[in-house]
């Protein structure tokens, strides 16, 4: 094989027998049919990175909800139909919003998917330039966009003491979007 690869042996086969290269049958979390569902949940709501790093575990870990990761929610595992889209503000962070977005606007997402809204979690504990500020005012007539402020204390995997008045906010809508199926 070289080149650094791996092989993944499939159970019963031995290594000098032929299909050792071959995928295997299914995905390694699949429990069976039970779990398995053809759309997604109408229940709680769930966080998508717009880029490595933009914050929706944190948020996750924060405020509830699913961290779906940087990917659509899947109807398969029955995430929420309700999500919110992560990124942070600085130019990398903006741009992949933006391509979120635009992907949003084209109709490559999951039947039902819906866009509550975007979250730009500050990068840094400065004022943000002009440029960046037009960006976000571009979003913002996209779609509704929550700003959380940097906080130092997540950099080294603490929780905040008490949550920023946007955090605080940004729970509430949470909360309201998690409730909707029980008040239906």
């Amino acid at each position: 094989m070289g080149n650094g690869s791996v092989a993944v042996r499939r159970p019963g086969v031995s290594a000098g027998r032929p299909g050792l290269d071959e995928p295997l049958a299914g995905p390694a979390y699949d429990d069976g049919p039970a779990w398995r569902r053809d759309s997604l949940s109408e229940h709680g709501i769930g966080w998508i990175g717009a880029h490595g790093g933009a914050g929706a575990t944190t948020l996750a870990r924060l405020l509830g909800g699913t961290d779906i990761g940087c990917r659509w929610p899947d109807p398969a595992l029955a995430e929420p139909a309700r999500v919110m889209v992560v990124g942070r503000t600085n130019l990398e962070g903006l741009r992949a919003v933006s391509r979120a977005l635009h992907a949003l606007r084209e109709g490559r997402h999951p039947a039902g998917m819906q866009l509550v809204g975007v979250v730009l979690i500050a990068d840094a504990p400065v004022r943000l330039p002009a440029p960046l500020l037009g960006r976000i005012r571009l979003l913002r007539s996209i779609a509704p966009v929550h700003r959380v402020p940097w906080m130092a204390c997540l950099r080294v995997g603490e929780g905040p003491k008490r949550l920023p008045r946007q955090l605080g906010r940004l729970s509430t809508l949470v909360a309201d979007h998690s409730d909707v199926r029980r008040r239906s």
